[in-house]
């Protein structure tokens, strides 16, 4: 395929992406695959931008939530596609994130949304789930040695499990080696230093970027 056919259909992949057409952003990843083009290319070349992209309209109130859901569907079911082959390459991660909705709330529409923009950002995500104890965040973090740990909370009621969960971390001896970032509908910056978090963002596409900083900061402090 020439150097303009594969411009084209990564101008295409990207296009579909920003509006969250899923099958046909599936069918073009697919295509992009079957005629040699890097599972790398599509990810860095289209993918990701276009996701960028969605998240700059969310910021500047271009876009709401649903859009950014149905885009990011859409590049999460070629993801599904390039994951293993990323694997194969041994394609770099940006960092490890482990992810969870805290004990005593069962929503995950925002986290996983995060996730999603996570993923296509680059991170290796584990995602805990919904009504995680703090137990679990600290077995977790000794099991998969993550770079940051999210905990989100959409329940006023609940956000006082950001604290709990902190103070776990601190007594399994595990605080100092991971990044603690909070986020959810009622959480704010002045709550996230109170409770001890390294980090807030109030919208994924925050999230992502603060995310990153945090780590490049942590990582050129250690050196």
């Amino acid at each position: 395929m020439t150097d303009a056919a594969q411009a084209d259909l990564l101008k295409a992949l990207y296009d579909e992406t920003l509006v969250g057409n899923r099958p046909r952003v599936l069918e073009l990843t697919q295509q992009g695959l079957e005629i040699g083009m890097s599972p790398d290319s599509l990810l860095f070349e289209a993918l990701i931008p276009s996701l960028e992209e969605v998240g700059a309209r969310f910021e500047r109130g271009d876009f709401f939530v649903p859009e950014m859901l149905i885009a990011g569907k859409a590049m999460s079911a070629a993801l599904d596609l390039l994951r293993p082959l990323l694997a194969d390459t041994g394609a770099e991660t940006v960092g490890t994130f482990v992810m969870g909705t805290v004990k005593g709330d069962v929503h995950d529409i925002g986290k996983n949304l995060v996730n999603i923009m996570l993923e296509g950002a680059g991170f290796h995500v584990i995602d805990l789930g919904v009504q995680v104890a703090p137990e679990k965040f600290v077995a977790a973090i000794e099991e998969h040695k993550p770079d940051i740990v999210g905990m989100s909370a959409f329940l006023t009621t609940t956000m006082p499990m950001f604290k709990a969960n902190i103070n776990a971390l601190e007594k399994a001896g595990l605080r100092d080696s991971v990044i603690v970032m909070v986020g959810g509908a009622p959480v704010t910056q002045e709550y996230a230093d109170a409770v001890g978090a390294d980090g807030y963002a109030p919208d994924a596409a925050t999230t992502v970027r603060r995310a990153k900083d945090l780590i490049e900061h942590r990582r050129a402090v250690a050196v």
